[in-house]
């Protein structure tokens, strides 16, 4: 009886785990390369409201900026001092809705966009905006509003893209998407087709299983689009591995192979040459 207790117990501290997805797995198929987080790139640094800004030496007046949210703050410096671009780096924590409320007022990127060049005492071009993992809910939210979107250029999405299952779970073939969370994007979408902006999405393979993968929201918007997807096998940056690709005015979307938490992290860290192609 106590054996089949402890049985019962047992099963059930296993069942009560299934829900935390993905797995906390590693793998050794291939090298996960990061940059050097040491020597900073030369450079000035002011605090703002939201963020901070790293001004490149040598940025000129109407240069471009780069407001990027989550990931390391150093990692959008090492970027933009490499692409000769201004950068905003925005670290708030955890989760797309903790970066979508920083901007529930419709006024805030503007006024930060504003306090930037007050503080580095210039004014900026080209305005880009981009988001890692959690950071892309602050870029969705910035979209929604029609004074800010039409400030931005371009958009870099790094394997953030997710939404609910209308169903509440995937599958049991092909998982149906709650579309609240993906028709949003689609003015951007159309824009970057159209060559009015640019845009850059990247995915992995990685499959939270509570909510869509950032695998499925990209076959989903690239339905809604209209634009093919195309099988690819090549090594992409920082040894990433590339499977696919799907691109069409000054749009893109790339999907790289991965289902562990280096996989995604690979991605973070390949913004140097991400932002080199959003440019």
């Amino acid at each position: 009886m106590k054996l089949l207790l402890v049985f019962a117990i047992t099963l059930a501290a296993v069942r009560a785990q299934q829900p935390q997805n993905p797995s906390p797995m590693v793998e050794h198929t291939r090298a996960h390369l990061r940059l050097a987080e040491q020597p900073s790139p030369p450079g000035r640094r002011e605090k703002l409201d939201v963020g901070t800004l790293f001004l490149p030496a040598g940025l000129k007046n109407g240069g471009p900026i780069l407001f990027f949210f989550h990931g390391d703050t150093w990692v959008p410096e090492v970027a933009a001092a490499r692409n000769g671009t201004a950068a905003v780096s925005v670290q708030v924590g955890t989760g797309s809705a903790v970066y979508a409320r920083l901007f529930e007022d419709p006024q805030r990127f503007l006024k930060l966009l504003t306090e930037a060049e007050s503080k580095a005492g210039m004014k900026f071009g080209r305005v880009m905006i981009g988001g890692w993992s959690a950071g892309c809910g602050a870029v969705r939210q910035i979209v929604k509003t029609p004074a800010s979107y039409a400030r931005v250029n371009g958009a870099l999405l790094i394997d953030g893209i997710h939404t609910d299952y209308a169903e509440g779970k995937p599958g049991p073939l092909e998982s149906q998407l709650d579309p609240a969370n993906l028709e949003v994007w689609m003015p951007l979408l159309r824009d970057a087709v159209a060559g009015r902006k640019r845009v850059i999405i990247t995915h992995s393979e990685i499959f939270p299983g509570t909510y869509a993968s950032t695998t499925e929201t990209a076959d989903a918007l690239l339905k809604m689009l209209g634009v093919p997807r195309r099988a690819v096998l090549k090594w992409g940056p920082m040894g990433l591995q590339q499977l696919s690709e799907a691109s069409a005015g000054r749009f893109l979307l790339l999907g790289f192979a991965g289902n562990s938490a280096p996989d995604h992290v690979d991605q973070l860290h390949a913004l140097p040459v991400f932002l080199k192609w959003l440019r």
